[in-house]
């Protein structure tokens, strides 16, 4: 097994508007060190699963070497690729736009009443929460995560990540979740997530 390295993003330097809402510059720079950390133990993991000798014949599903690297893998690469969705997804104006509302409105009914779906399903979250987009169905819908690597659905594309664990909030809010995500969603750049989306669709 050859595996490239994974390249950290850069931090967008737009995440920091968000102290306008009350979201701190410190709370930013640690949750990218956490973002880091990812990126190094995904390619610590690739480097094991392409260099250690490993008997695969004990591959085993209480333990194993490969179980247990496989596992891990799935978290580290799950930590990557969430963060750098939801970087990219805050650091605007909060109004949406493009494609993605009118897809929003089909699908919810009203981007009101999409909000409210998506701070509910927020509020659920042990982790995160997602608006993906189904590929199969062509349908958008907002998933629930308790860690980096559940719940994942097959062909299903996160275009917009809300971070939901305590790092995200706790420097700036504390416990309260709820203002958090009232100041975040005041920041969400709808024109990134218009842009996945509209990507998607091209596809």
């Amino acid at each position: 097994m050859n595996l490239p390295k994974v390249i950290a993003k850069p931090l967008p330097p737009k995440v920091y508007r968000t102290e306008s809402v009350g979201i701190s510059r410190k709370t930013h720079d640690e949750h990218y060190k956490l973002y880091m950390g990812y990126v190094n133990k995904t390619n610590e993991i690739r480097d094991l699963l392409s260099g250690r000798p490993m008997d695969r014949t004990k591959a085993n599903q209480i333990y194993s070497d490969i179980r247990a690297l496989k596992a891990d893998y799935t978290f580290a690469l799950g930590g990557v690729k969430n963060h750098e969705v939801y970087f990219d997804s805050i650091g605007g104006d909060g109004r949406p736009r493009g494609a993605v509302a009118d897809a929003i409105v089909k699908t919810f009914g009203s981007m009101d009443a999409f909000m409210d779906d998506l701070y509910a399903t927020s509020m659920a979250a042990r982790g995160w929460a997602w608006l993906a987009y189904d590929h199969d169905e062509q349908t958008l819908f907002t998933y629930l995560g308790d860690a980096q690597n559940t719940f994942p659905v097959w062909n299903a594309t996160p275009i917009l990540a809300v971070d939901t664990y305590e790092h995200a909030y706790y420097a700036d809010f504390l416990t309260a979740r709820a203002r958090y995500l009232e100041a975040l969603f005041r920041v969400l750049d709808w024109r990134a997530i218009n842009a996945r989306y509209e990507q998607l669709q091209r596809q």
